[in-house]
């Protein structure tokens, strides 16, 4: 278990959505946040004139993708933070706010943002819950154990405040629900609704490429209180299939991104199933995910034995 801690958060200008400062009792360093209309005032700071590592945060690209359901993020460091930071502003458009980490007592130096610039990459390509705006991943820097455990420190303080300050995106993701699959035929099934299965639409190219070939599924919108009934997963692809053709024990749901979205992953390869064809369903009973239980599932000759509900569940694929 985590030790507990205390942050302090200043807010300059009365505004909870603006400028933020953040520090923490018998801390080092000092972190400010900022969204990027607030940009021509913060360079004003001169906080933000040290030496310190910033992380910009938005999102880049076709919203048609949903690769872009995760949050672009580009990690960097400077001996003047300001000067980087405004280089970004005229030349790199998706960010939408920022936060910057400095030393409070000049203790950071040229070496140590270095150091710390190459972990907190690291630690977002192990996380995988962003897309790296980094060009080039920067190798280590060669610092002696002693060298080594200041920016160390430093970076335990910072993986503590991201989340707190709006990203998730340094998180190894852990398992929100961990579903034990359920006898399919089991009695009480229908009998208290219990909505075990999520029948996600999917296109022909994320079918290939994530149901059948990464075993898992993702940016679903999940009710929290449905989280630990979900037991099996079923893809209805959409047009010109229009059917429900393929299903997957759930092995594990964790988050996904920073927008409150999970990842369903499958405790095996999906298998083929009916085909479920649309036959005479209203019209957009598939536009997005929905409820129902195995029991139906494996009984279903059209969409609209499926019962269930619609709604609940949103997911963009």
């Amino acid at each position: 278990m985590a030790d507990p801690f205390t942050i302090r958060v200043f807010v300059p200008d009365g505004d909870p959505e603006g400028v933020r400062i953040v520090d923490r009792l018998n801390w080092t360093g000092l972190g400010i946040v900022f969204p990027r209309s607030k940009w021509e005032s913060v360079r004003e700071m001169p906080e933000i004139k040290r030496t310190g590592v910033y992380i910009l945060v938005g999102f880049a690209g076709d919203s048609d993708d949903n690769e872009n359901e995760l949050p672009t993020i580009y990690v960097g460091q400077s001996d003047d933070v300001c000067s980087r930071i405004g280089n970004h502003f005229a030349n790199k458009d998706f960010w939408d706010w920022g936060v910057a980490f400095v030393s409070s007592n000049a203790g950071l130096n040229r070496a140590h943002v270095m150091w710390l610039e190459h972990a907190l990459i690291k630690q977002a390509t192990e996380a995988k819950r962003c897309l790296l705006d980094n060009g080039n991943v920067p190798q280590e820097p060669a610092l002696s154990a002693n060298e080594k455990a200041e920016p160390q420190a430093f970076l335990k303080e910072v993986l503590q405040i991201l989340p707190l300050v709006g990203t998730r995106a340094f998180e190894i993701p852990k398992a929100v629900a961990t579903p034990s699959s359920p006898d399919p035929i089991a009695t009480d099934e229908d009998k208290f609704d219990v909505w075990n299965t999520i029948v996600v639409p999917a296109q022909a190219g994320g079918f290939e490429k994530t149901f059948l070939g990464e075993d898992c599924w993702y940016a679903i919108r999940i009710a929290g209180g449905s989280l630990d009934q979900i037991k099996y997963i079923a893809a209805y692809r959409t047009h010109p299939i229009s059917a429900v053709t393929h299903y997957a024990p759930v092995s594990r749901i964790e988050p996904y991104g920073d927008s409150g979205k999970y990842k369903v992953v499958f405790a095996e390869p999906a298998k083929e199933i009916g085909p479920i064809p649309y036959g005479d369903a209203p019209p957009h009973s598939m536009r997005g995910p929905r409820y129902t239980t195995f029991r139906k599932l494996l009984a279903a000759k059209q969409i609209s034995d499926l019962g269930g509900g619609a709604g609940v569940i949103k997911a963009k694929r």
